[in-house]
């Protein structure tokens, strides 16, 4: 079996790791990968190979995908699957039959957006933390000693616990003429539990 892995983190070199031992795979891929994935041994034979394509390229993907007859491809990071891998793949006559290990877009949601994931729960009555939700005109009105979520897939887990203004200033300036202006999107804030 031929598999490409997506991401260069942790996460993905404890997947490669693991995918690795599998008396079934001849070809490991890893898209972008790290310098701990790259040589990897196979239980096999042979060893992993990073491929110097970024893990949201989803044209440079595919056509890799089928010049080197992948068999499946696992996806590590959020971002590709919040931007929709799993239906690029699906809708291309050439990698539709490719399995992809991750869901659509659509599921991706839940990760890639904590206010969405918030009000899902909430309105399926699945126990989380309270939380409440500010936009850009109310943000300072949030208690800054508590995580803010930035909104939109986050490279590092966890929220923030810097001011979320100045958070989103300095990491985010073309954000900053927005929330000058109050017009970017809701944020959402963890409140503690109540007992």
């Amino acid at each position: 079996m031929r598999i490409l892995l997506l991401g260069s983190g942790g996460r993905e070199h404890a997947l490669a790791w693991k995918i690795a031992q599998s008396e079934r795979v001849e070809n490991l891929f890893i898209a972008p990968g790290n310098a701990g994935t790259d040589g990897m041994a196979l239980a096999a034979g042979g060893r992993s190979q990073n491929v110097g394509i970024k893990a949201d390229d989803f044209a440079a993907l595919k056509d890799f995908t089928v010049d080197n007859a992948v068999d499946m491809v696992v996806v590590g990071p959020e971002d590709p699957l919040v931007k929709g891998i799993y239906d690029e793949f699906k809708a291309d006559e050439r990698t539709r039959d490719i399995p992809v290990i991750g869901p659509s877009k659509a599921g991706a949601v839940l990760e890639g957006s904590k206010d969405f994931a918030k009000a899902f729960m909430m309105r399926h009555h699945i126990p989380t933390a309270q939380n409440q939700t500010f936009d850009g005109e109310h943000l300072e009105e949030g208690d800054r000693r508590r995580g803010a979520d930035a909104g939109g897939v986050r490279l590092r887990a966890g929220p923030s616990r810097e001011d979320p203004v100045e958070r989103r200033v300095r990491h985010d300036p073309p954000c900053a003429a927005e929330i000058a202006g109050g017009l970017h999107a809701r944020r959402r804030l963890p409140l503690p539990r109540t007992r």
